[in-house]
């Protein structure tokens, strides 16, 4: 399997680039400089002649991630805030390991598109397109199998395998972002009044607090 992560990193590195959401950069790269007070957006660059071959490394991406908790999921991230080479070049990966049936829940990246590629197991993947049709664009990935998620819109993952399962993505982004649907609704701080959420999903307040407490 080590072998087929590497070729896909490769693949991804070589065509996300050519779509970077973020402008293409003015010199050879930007290494981020985590020490810099400096706000900008993004990450200042580190000094060039500080630069180093670490800078653009990262291992251990072939290690299987911690998938005990109740979702049966973990993710691997390989942003910028992992490698720091990565900054102004508008390309990222994450590894996500799935155990038997676990899911990756409903989120959003609001500053990438991602595209998933299985690398053991049967996956579920699916994105719901914008009002008015939230139509649910769904399919069962098989091993080689590789689908997009259209940025910003609304997508999961879902183990269905009695096995373990692995896939990677890439994703258009140095920091793609997450929005993790129900933990951003009913776990935000502080938190929305159980009024707005139960006339959103026309619920009772007994059942909000219920999904609330599951977040807090």
């Amino acid at each position: 399997m080590e072998s087929q992560l590497v070729a896909f990193c490769l693949l991804a590195m070589t065509c996300t680039m050519a779509m970077a959401f973020e402008p293409s950069p003015l010199q050879d790269f930007c290494v981020a400089d985590f020490t810099s007070s400096a706000r900008v957006n993004g990450l200042v660059c580190m000094d060039s002649k500080l630069v180093q071959a670490e800078h653009f490394t990262y291992s251990g991406l072939h290690l299987a991630g911690n998938t005990s908790n109740p979702l049966g999921f973990s993710v691997t991230p390989v942003t910028v805030a992992q490698l720091p080479g990565l900054n102004t070049l508008g390309i990222a990966l994450v590894r996500f390991d799935y155990a038997p049936w676990g899911v990756a829940p409903l989120h959003v990246h609001p500053r990438a598109t991602e595209i998933i590629t299985v690398l053991e197991g049967s996956i579920q993947v699916g994105f719901v397109t914008s009002n008015p049709d939230n139509k649910l664009i769904s399919k069962v990935l098989q091993k080689g199998d590789v689908f997009v998620f259209p940025m910003g819109l609304v997508h999961f993952q879902r183990n269905v395998g009695y096995g373990n399962a692995v896939s990677i993505s890439a994703v258009s982004s140095q920091n793609p972002g997450i929005v993790i649907v129900a933990s951003s609704v009913f776990g935000s701080v502080p938190g929305i009044d159980d009024d707005i959420l139960a006339k959103a999903f026309q619920v009772d307040k007994s059942t909000v607090d219920r999904l609330k407490a599951q977040f807090n």
